[in-house]
């Protein structure tokens, strides 16, 4: 499979045009897995465009329906999330309580009662943290790091990574189905990259909306 994919992977419009030629639910499923795990890729290259076939029903699109491309998404993009979990909790968790436990992280006022507390406050704010987490670029593929190293419950881990990634791509998918309806295929990556930005934007106004609110609710406890 790999030596179908072109060299120019790593040239987003290059990529989206084979993706286009190429689409399948297999590779929604694997460039899925791979966007959410440690590896950076932009699902914006892969949901939206999968959506559009779907819906024109037209070339490799004629086999593919949006509601699957959503649900296969988002088991894709639960993969990857266990992926970086089961990393964090294997390889980061032991080096985290190793540094604790270093001098040189007592001098950075870091220990392991520290480390504990931390693993708590994620443990009771964890669900919401990962839920919010999947909606907010360049925090989408990291949130699962600390839910990995705090041992986050592997079920209440799994339930809102899939609502996150559910809701992230259904608005993707509602994207690559608005633009079947307005937007010819010569101008598909030209549109995408356009309303990206505009989600991209709406992202980081939600991850500055719930630090506030994280904020907040610790100063009103201190006080």
């Amino acid at each position: 499979m790999l030596d179908m994919i072109p060299l120019a992977i790593f040239d987003a419009s290059q990529f989206f045009q084979w993706f286009v030629d190429n689409a399948s639910y297999l590779f929604v499923f694997v460039f899925m897995v791979i966007e959410s795990s440690f590896i950076p890729f932009p699902s914006e290259v892969i949901v939206p465009p999968a959506a559009y076939l779907a819906c024109t029903n037209t070339g490799v699109g004629q086999d593919m329906n949006i509601y699957m491309v959503v649900v296969v998404a988002t088991l894709g993009a639960l993969v990857g999330a266990f992926i970086n979990y089961y990393l964090a909790l294997w390889i980061g968790r032991p080096v985290v309580y190793k540094f604790a436990d270093s001098r040189f992280g007592h001098a950075c006022l870091i220990n392991r009662e520290k480390v504990d507390k931390a693993e708590k406050y994620f443990d009771r704010h964890g669900a919401v943290s990962t839920f919010i987490g999947r909606l907010i670029p360049a925090i989408r593929q990291l949130i699962s790091i600390p839910a990995g190293i705090s041992r986050m419950n592997v079920g209440q881990f799994a339930l809102f990574t899939t609502l996150g990634a559910l809701v992230w791509n259904a608005i993707l998918a509602t994207l690559g189905y608005w633009l079947s309806r307005h937007v010819a295929p010569d101008m598909l990556f030209a549109k995408v990259e356009e309303y990206n930005r505009y989600l991209t934007w709406a992202g980081y106004a939600l991850g500055i909306l719930c630090l506030a609110y994280i904020l907040w609710n610790a100063f009103k406890k201190k006080k």
